[in-house]
């Protein structure tokens, strides 16, 4: 029953948001490099946070200083969907954000070299989360499959309290409803997926201190790769990587190749959690074990990426000297 008012709260809330981001023109216009094509409602994500807030308010102020943090982030990011802020404000809020994550998780007891190597990684998933939401359900999609799976795993190794899981998910459905169509009612926006980013990533590394055992970031492998070999791609080239583009995998799939994007979009979620159950059972191995599948998992998906994206380039872009500027 409270999961279900929680759901109906946050779907209103949602509604309302509507209502506040059409008066206030919190909106997305389409240009060269959008993949849509008509003015949609910008910062539908927010309601990620409010997931969270429920959960905050609920379990009684659980976990303060990683909710601090996450209102920072999503105060930051808001900002930057309404207003564009310079990347060095927004990398300074991330990186305080992520230290009141660390806190929280009880991480400075380690070398600081470990922790400045955390800090770098778990910054780099955060934008590199942003910068994948790029058609829509993308987010909506992947985000159910790596919380679906934290939430699966948390019923046997319980690393942190299920309700963060369960409400965040429910924001996600509600997210979904609005987003996972051929015309979305709304995007995500900086605030959307930064925010969930976030919680999920915070949920990730108290599995992995709760279990010693790094695998389980291969719950984020296809993000990974993705975003990765496109960051490695435009540096090759000489390109701002801060700079917006779609140049991504998902991106070529859904505008290129002309693939429905709700399809590609469901892909993503679905070739990540099957690659999460893997995981999940190869935990259960030897360390040497798990080392050898990691290795093998990643290098298997970057040869089909890179061949899958050269082929693209080779037949959609190549062949439009426009596109090879986005």
């Amino acid at each position: 029953m409270v999961y279900l008012v929680v759901f109906i709260s946050l779907f209103i809330l949602e509604l309302a948001y509507f209502k506040a981001a059409d008066r206030f023109n919190i909106i997305d216009k389409p240009n060269e490099r959008s993949s849509h094509t008509t003015i949609t409602l910008r910062g539908g994500g927010i309601i990620f946070y409010f997931g969270a807030l429920a959960f905050f308010v609920l379990s009684g102020f659980q976990y303060p200083w990683f909710f601090l943090g996450l209102t920072l982030m999503t105060v930051v990011s808001f900002a930057d969907d309404v207003m564009t802020l310079s990347n060095k404000i927004r990398l300074l809020v991330h990186f305080t954000s992520v230290l009141l994550m660390a806190y929280e998780l009880h991480l400075f007891a380690m070398p600081w070299y470990i922790l400045l190597i955390a800090f770098v990684v778990v910054v780099g998933v955060i934008n590199a989360y942003n910068f994948m939401d790029g058609i829509n359900g993308i987010t909506a999609c992947y985000s159910l499959a790596v919380g679906g799976l934290l939430l699966w795993v948390n019923q046997s190794v319980n690393f942190i309290d299920s309700n963060l899981l369960i409400y965040t998910l429910l924001s996600v459905l509600v997210f979904t409803f609005f987003n996972f169509r051929t015309k979305a009612k709304c995007f995500a926006g900086d605030v959307g997926s930064v925010a969930i980013a976030f919680i999920l990533l915070f949920a990730l590394v108290a599995l992995i201190i709760k279990t010693q055992s790094l695998i389980y970031i291969l719950f984020l492998s296809v993000y990974g790769i993705d975003a990765v070999w496109t960051i490695v791609r435009r540096l090759v080239k000489r390109e701002n990587i801060f700079e917006a583009h779609r140049s991504h995998l998902y991106q070529y799939l859904g505008n290129e190749a002309g693939i429905n994007k709700l399809v590609v979009s469901l892909l993503y979620g679905i070739v990540q959690l099957l690659i999460g159950l893997l995981v999940i059972r190869m935990a259960q191995e030897s360390l040497n074990g798990q080392v050898v599948f990691a290795i093998g998992l990643l290098f298997g998906m970057s040869v089909l990426y890179l061949l899958g994206k050269g082929y693209l380039i080779k037949k959609y872009v190549n062949v439009n000297p426009n596109m090879a500027k986005v």
